[in-house]
């Protein structure tokens, strides 16, 4: 999952494109570094509201 996330910051930063925010699930597949690697690049994660279904 880690590798999901260096892939597009390297191809924003080739293609001279520049990140704010990536919103994203709440989803346990999501490590720390994850988020790590977005915050190095100046991304700012935001998590999405919980939802329930009764």
């Amino acid at each position: 999952m880690t590798q999901a996330a260096r892939n597009p910051v390297m191809d924003l930063e080739n293609a001279g494109c520049q990140v704010k925010y990536l919103i994203r699930d709440r989803d346990g597949k999501y490590p720390a570094l994850f988020d790590a690697i977005l915050a190095d690049a100046g991304i700012t994660v935001v998590r999405s509201g919980v939802e329930c279904h009764a």
